[in-house]
């Protein structure tokens, strides 16, 4: 799978936490050309099982597929699941136990295919990825989850001490909007996470334009 080494803008994640697979491979494939990676979120995963990967790997052969685990155990044998389906990517949970994270990776690094570590739900999300950084996660990804979206926490208030302190490859991830992406460019992600806009807009494919010509604004 190809991976982008030098871009000049993030790249664009479509999570799709939805917990229909067909309704979930219909709003990809009239998306698809917007986004670069695909994710199976976790909901999806949890209602379809592992073979939703395989079916999203048959029919987008060239996307980058990222399955959202969010690994809180066995980070060896899940990662290798995932990937052994067709992901090139997996999610472990920063709250995991250190030696399940560093299996992830480790698995991640023995099949050549990336792991990222979700810092949801940390108390101090700033500490955590620094404790973090010695296992050499492909990206970390700061993201506010659905839950906490709802009383009103947002991913960016995160941002600027994230770069000064952490300064590390990132994704974000939590309720973004086009109307976020100009402050969120200003922080340069390596990948703009984006699912409800989306996959609970009334036309998908106007909504995933919408936040595709945002970013080549910004």
């Amino acid at each position: 799978m190809m991976w982008y080494y030098l871009i000049e803008m993030p790249l664009l994640q479509l999570a799709i936490d939805l917990v229909d697979p067909e309704r979930a491979i219909d709003i990809a494939r009239k998306v698809e050309g917007y986004f670069d990676i695909i994710e199976a979120g976790t909901p999806l995963i949890k209602s379809s099982g592992i073979n939703i990967i395989k079916r999203l790997r048959e029919e987008f052969p060239s996307k980058v597929l990222f399955a959202d685990l969010k690994i809180m155990d066995a980070g060896r044998i899940e990662a290798e699941m995932a990937y052994n389906a067709g992901a090139d990517m997996v999610s472990v949970c920063g709250q995991a136990p250190f030696e399940t994270i560093k299996e992830t990776i480790e698995e991640a690094r023995r099949q050549g295919k990336r792991a990222m570590i979700d810092l949801i739900g940390a108390k101090d999300m700033i500490s955590r990825a620094l404790e973090l950084k010695e296992v050499k996660p492909d990206y970390f990804c700061i993201h506010t989850g659905l839950d906490e979206q709802r009383k009103g926490k947002r991913p960016s208030e995160f941002l600027q001490e994230y770069r000064q302190k952490v300064n590390y490859p990132y994704a974000i991830a939590g309720g973004i909007r086009p109307e976020d992406i100009p402050l969120l460019m200003g922080f340069s992600p390596e990948i703009i996470i984006v699912g409800g806009y989306v996959t609970k807009a009334l036309d998908p494919v106007i909504a995933a334009k919408t936040l595709k010509d945002a970013v080549r604004r910004a």
